[in-house]
C-alpha cells in the first residue's frame, strides 16, 4: 500500500483551511485519511499558520510514506526534513 503525507482541504469557499494527513495514496484528497498529523491556514495574517507534531511526520517518514510537494516545502521550512535526513543519514 502506497502512503502519502498530503494535504486535505477544509473550509469554507474562498477561505481555505488545510490538514496535513497521511492517506492512502489511491483515496480521494478529501477522503478518508490513516492519521491526522498537522495543520496549515495559509491565510492566516501576517503570516501563514503552520502546526505539525513532529513525532508523527518523522515516524511515518520512516516507515516510508512520500510527502507531497507542499508538504516536503511546510516539512523544509519546519525543519522536519533536516532531522529525517540526518537521522537516515546516522544510521
Amino acid at each position: 500500500m502506497a502512503v502519502k503525507i498530503r494535504l486535505k482541504r477544509m473550509g469554507q469557499k474562498k477561505s481555505p483551511f488545510y490538514r496535513v494527513v497521511v492517506a492512502d495514496a489511491r483515496s480521494p484528497r478529501d477522503g478518508r485519511c490513516i492519521e491526522e498529523i498537522g495543520y496549515y491556514n495559509p491565510v492566516a495574517q501576517p503570516t501563514a499558520e503552520v502546526k505539525i507534531d513532529e513525532e508523527k511526520a518523522l515516524k511515518w517518514l520512516q516507515t516510508g510514506a512520500k510527502p507531497s510537494d507542499t508538504v516536503r516545502n511546510l516539512f523544509s521550512k519546519a525543519g522536519i526534513m533536516e532531522k529525517f535526513h540526518n537521522a537516515k543519514n546516522a544510521k
